[in-house]
């Protein structure tokens, strides 16, 4: 994928900038001494969720027959119920239930190199409020980056109608929502969307290699929810700290970061500036290196296997 990556970490270069010294919410050593090195089970807790992320970049028709080589085989018992998009200007996204998990499962597919549109949309950074039919009742000093805004609406209700029928079918309330790179961002805004319109249901959002989606007041709704919120980031990867926090964006909390030892660190609070952290570890564009941006993650590289 490192044709996309190219394209994306060059556009988003133009709008990356180093966040200033007054953006950073705790000193390094502050943030270092509260950092925890995540146990080998919750790293492995992590694992069917990465697959399901890399299933997404799979076509709509191979996930809804569950035949996408090994990343439907990871998870053999997953039964899908909707999948819908085409890869180009519509993401593909897939939703089911694994019974293994008791968890209604939803996917969203992340840049794919042979497409232009979702890299236009990744390099969309004008920040808009979200739409109030879809998002009713947010406050208006709420703003996101207007490409995943209109990636997520494009899904919205296709994936809130599936959501619902599995879980009637399945009898669960239990959601995850996950995806890698702009599939990140379109299952952050799920991880939003969704408990607006569903009740009584418990929700999570894993996400690799997210890019800032929204602003201050964004991640501080985010942060604000009971939502279980992780986004994972591989090393040297330059596309979590774009766009930059110099144009208004920001991380909510969750990040998890793998170091280059290949210890994962548990990072509280928003954009941790700790060099454990990504925003401390790839303090400028130029730092980063995309190749890390498909992983590993555990072992595993985003991509569907059957293409």
């Amino acid at each position: 994928m490192s044709m996309s990556l190219s394209v994306l970490a060059l556009g988003l270069a133009l709008v990356s900038v180093a966040p200033s010294a007054h953006a950073v919410p705790a000193t390094g050593l502050k943030a270092r001494q509260s950092i925890t090195a995540a146990s080998a089970s919750q790293i492995a807790s992590y694992t069917p969720y990465t697959w399901y992320a890399t299933a997404g970049y799979c076509s709509a028709a191979q996930t809804l027959a569950w035949d996408c080589g090994a990343n439907c085989e990871a998870n053999p018992d997953f039964e899908p119920v909707a999948s819908g998009g085409d890869g180009d200007g519509t993401q593909y996204w897939f939703v089911g239930y694994d019974p293994t998990l008791d968890q209604v499962i939803v996917s969203h597919q992340g840049t794919d190199p042979e497409e232009i549109l979702p890299l236009i949309t990744d390099a969309d950074i004008v920040k808009i409020n979200l739409d109030s039919t879809l998002f009713p009742g947010l406050s208006t000093d709420i703003e996101v980056h207007e490409g995943f805004a209109d990636a997520q609406a494009q899904t919205a209700t296709d994936v809130l109608s599936a959501v619902q029928t599995t879980m009637s079918t399945y009898g669960t309330s239990n959601i995850v929502v996950t995806g890698h790179s702009l599939g990140a961002a379109i299952a952050l805004l799920d991880a939003v969307y969704l408990p607006l319109h569903i009740s009584d249901a418990t929700f999570t959002f894993i996400g690799y290699g997210l890019p800032r989606v929204g602003n201050q007041a964004f991640a501080n709704y985010v942060d604000a929810q009971p939502t279980s919120v992780t986004h994972i980031n591989n090393e040297e990867d330059p596309i979590p700290i774009c766009p930059g926090m110099s144009l208004g964006f920001v991380h909510p909390s969750g990040e998890v970061h793998i170091e280059d030892s290949g210890e994962w660190a548990n990072c509280p609070g928003q954009d941790n500036p700790s060099t454990q952290c990504i925003v401390g570890d790839v303090p400028e564009i130029w730092d980063g290196d995309e190749s890390d941006h498909d992983g590993p993650y555990n072992g595993i590289e985003m991509g569907c296997s059957a293409n």
